[in-house]
């Protein structure tokens, strides 16, 4: 063999040099995704918020500056649950995102593909059926039966409509790519939501103040699927950046090892908590601040894993329509407005201004009619509402019932508002209700666990 000459040398090592950056740009590609899109150009026009102005109107929230609100949704979802948004959860906050499975722009609000650089082989899975054909075809790709299923009922599988299968998948990227967005150092907090959930950011931010962001956290409602104890997604979770950064790192260290378990599970909240528990982050549990149901489903006077609920701050609720979360919006500004400041609000709080005023009827008997309240201790079939509140009336610990369509009657032992329903007939004894919150009391500190 004859020996290079300086020149030659110099040519294969330029080369070997543009071969090895041009592998660097792939994989940079491939992981990080499209610059372009997150483009902080003044002229390149809007795609998320970063130290975005506060309208003046909005309160004074110390740690706002600190905290990431990321919203995941999807496209069969996004036109109806996502513009009551636009005015109230984004509003006031200058850093968010908005994920979903699709790139467009609702109620002004720019939406962002989560999916878009995942693997080929990934979206060839049956999974990303309806992700491929709104990639190739648009809005118009959609059919009824992508569209009726958000109204699905969910079972103790999940759902079985193509939204809520490919939703599973964003879980993972969307840790990736929110950090690589939100990588300032004023990022401490990431706070992660759904389109039907609702965050009262006061309580939110002074519950983070008792924390220290410089810890590993991972907050949130604590679920169970085997032995996998993870955060409920819809009820809002939340990582502190050491926390999200450890996350991070496992899922470049072996992305495909992820996509694979994300495969092998049905909730991909689920996968996030495997992914944190790999990472060396335990779940904080977090009930009763976060909840996975709306105020008509919550019982008040609730005692669950040895926390009552009552002097606790309501940071979430989930399962919202757009009206419920304007309610709720009224409610936490009345609240505000009586307290003069800004500090949690509290489920004895929510109680009071959105719960007890619906436990009444117009009707002289105090039954109301096309209402289930949600009891549930059966009593057995009796010929009328009155004859069930005669049953409950003379059983002391019984504080609501209901006389179902078929004619059964169940008692309830908590205060609950429930929901209109065809054929029921709902009543509380709101004396003894009111006689438990004053029991109860008025909270001289916060709880927070």
């Amino acid at each position: 063999m004859f020996p290079l000459s300086q020149r030659a040398q110099r040519r294969l090592l330029l080369l070997f040099a543009a071969v090895l950056l041009g592998h660097f740009y792939f994989a940079y590609t491939h992981y990080y995704g499209r610059p372009h899109h997150y483009s902080t150009d003044p002229n390149s026009g809007p795609s998320y918020s970063i130290n975005g102005r506060i309208p003046a109107d909005c309160p004074p929230l110390p740690g706002l500056e600190n905290i990431v609100l990321v919203l995941k949704t999807g496209v069969t979802e996004s036109q109806t649950k996502l513009p009551i948004h636009r005015n109230t959860t984004l509003r006031c906050v200058p850093n968010y995102i908005v994920w979903s499975d699709y790139d467009e722009e609702v109620a002004d609000i720019p939406v962002h593909d989560v999916l878009y650089n995942e693997s080929s082989a990934l979206h060839n899975l049956p999974d990303f059926n309806l992700y491929m054909r709104v990639q190739e075809q648009g809005r118009q790709a959609l059919t009824q039966t992508d569209l009726s299923g958000i109204r699905e009922e969910s079972t103790a599988f999940g759902k079985s409509n193509p939204g809520w299968k490919l939703d599973k998948w964003k879980f993972v990227p969307m840790i990736s790519h929110t950090l690589r967005v939100f990588h300032q150092p004023e990022a401490r907090w990431y706070i992660f939501m759904e389109a039907d959930t609702y965050i009262l950011l006061p309580s939110l931010l002074s519950w983070l103040s008792t924390l220290d962001p410089n810890q590993p956290w991972y907050l949130g409602n604590q679920m169970q699927i085997r032995d996998i104890l993870f955060a409920h997604g819809g009820s809002g979770f939340i990582l502190s950046r050491p926390a999200i950064e450890a996350a991070n790192n496992i899922i470049l260290d072996k992305r495909g090892y992820w996509d694979a378990i994300t495969q092998s599970e049905w909730a991909g909240d689920c996968v996030l908590g495997i992914l944190l528990g790999q990472a060396g982050v335990e779940l904080t549990w977090s009930w009763p601040l976060l909840q996975l149901s709306p105020p008509k489903e919550i019982e008040f006077f609730g005692l669950n894993y040895g926390r009552r609920m009552w002097c606790f701050p309501a940071v979430s609720f989930h399962h919202l329509d757009p009206s419920e979360i304007k309610d709720l919006v009224r409610a936490e500004r009345g609240i505000a407005g009586r307290k003069g400041v800004v500090e949690p609000v509290l489920w004895r709080d929510i109680f009071y201004t959105l719960a007890r005023p619906e436990m009444v009827s117009e009707d002289a008997d105090g039954i109301r009619r096309g209402w289930d309240n949600g009891a549930a201790e059966e009593k057995g079939k009796v010929d009328s509402a009155e004859a069930c509140k005669k049953l409950c009336e003379s059983d002391r610990f019984c504080l609501r019932f209901v006389r179902r369509a078929d004619g059964v009657c169940a008692f309830g032992r908590d205060a609950r508002i429930g929901e209109e329903k065809m054929g029921a007939e709902s009543g509380w004894m709101t004396h003894r209700i009111d006689r438990v919150a004053r029991m109860l009391g008025t909270c001289p500190g916060v709880e927070w666990g």
